[in-house]
């Protein structure tokens, strides 16, 4: 497998303390962007950033029209619109029919980063209580980026990593503080 280019992680209900504590686990100069697809309430986008922010040294962002994806940034997609990532290695908002009740839709932008990342992409599914999410990691998985699950037992809401895990050929099914240390590695030294 290719070195990654970019992370992109999709949660619902239950994931913020799992997203929380991944977002902490990143270190400084960590190079890989991350994007964070929630289902989530538009009240709460300014309260996210600032959250994530207090986590971590990299710079936590909303997602904007056209904005290029740049290394050692999280981004998180803004409430209500579906994220698409262009060719050009930019991001693209689009406000199209929701997709299984949600918009943003983790299956849109799961299959979106996989078009453009194929093989340098790595997509971790949470907690959460819809199927969201499934159909993306199998498109995903074929187009040779790597699949990671929440370990269900682990998740306050169990329905959509479990749903992922029956659905979709997945690479791994790891306990949150698993995955911290597998996707994010300290640097060499």
């Amino acid at each position: 497998m290719k070195p990654l280019k970019l992370i992109v992680i999709g949660g619902s209900a239950g994931s913020l303390q799992v997203i929380i504590d991944l977002v902490a686990a990143t270190w400084p100069g960590f190079p890989i962007p991350l994007l964070l697809v929630l289902h989530r309430n538009g009240l709460f986008e300014s309260s996210l950033e600032e959250l994530l922010s207090s986590r971590t040294s990299l710079r936590c962002k909303e997602v904007e029209e056209k904005e290029p994806i740049l290394p050692g940034t999280i981004y998180i997609c803004p409430a209500d619109y579906h994220v698409l990532l262009e060719k050009d290695h930019s991001f693209s908002l689009d406000y199209s029919e929701r997709v299984h009740y949600s918009r943003p839709s983790i299956d849109v932008t799961f299959m979106s980063a996989a078009d453009v990342y194929r093989d340098e992409l790595a997509c971790i599914l949470l907690s959460g209580g819809n199927s969201d999410g499934a159909e993306g990691l199998e498109y995903v998985k074929e187009r040779g980026g790597l699949t990671v699950v929440q370990d269900p037992a682990t998740a306050d809401v169990p329905y959509m990593p479990q749903y992922a895990i029956l659905h979709a050929d997945v690479d791994y099914v790891l306990k949150p503080g698993e995955m911290a240390s597998f996707i994010f590695p300290p640097p060499y030294r």
